[in-house]
């Protein structure tokens, strides 16, 4: 057994696992947080996608060991404010981003990630963002234009205030 001492959605945990347990394994199972999901277990349909130190991560192919000393966000942190959703949530949820919800978690996450590193990305620009992650009922069309309302609400989100 090993100690691994991580930060998730801004908590610290210590938790002892076998240096073989998988990231997904040690959020869902040990930590409780169902919300990353598990599709495939070999990085091809982006289900398990979750930030680690802000960067985009499936978590099927990494250990929990390897996250030892990185912060993590699962969409269970995604941080919606005083609203309660994420303005990426509420695109998805708008715009019909999502149907049975099974990848929805990993897109929203790699959605995060993408407007982080490009707040204004053009429609082949998310396609090619978003091309880790796949989907098997929306045929993408909604989940485009969910990533593009996501990203226009975010820039004018400041202006706001």
């Amino acid at each position: 057994m090993t100690l691994v001492e991580v930060k998730v959605n801004g908590t610290s945990q210590r938790k002892e696992v076998e240096p073989r347990l998988l990231l997904v394994d040690f959020l869902r199972d040990s930590l409780g947080l169902t919300g990353t999901h598990i599709g495939c277990d070999t990085t091809n349909c982006g289900a398990c996608t979750v930030l680690v130190d802000g960067r985009s991560v499936k978590s099927c192919t990494m250990f929990a060991v390897q996250a030892a000393g990185k912060e993590v966000t699962t969409i269970e942190g995604l941080n919606g404010g005083a609203e309660g959703l994420h303005p990426i949530q509420i695109a998805f949820w708008e715009n019909h981003g999502l149907q049975c919800g099974y990848c929805t978690p990993g897109l929203i996450m790699q959605t995060a990630w993408l407007l982080k590193e490009n707040p204004d990305p053009t429609e082949e620009e998310v396609r090619l963002g978003i091309s880790g992650n796949l989907c098997r009922c929306t045929g993408y069309q909604n989940v485009v234009k969910s990533v593009r309302a996501a990203a226009k609400a975010m820039r004018e989100e400041p202006q706001k205030k």
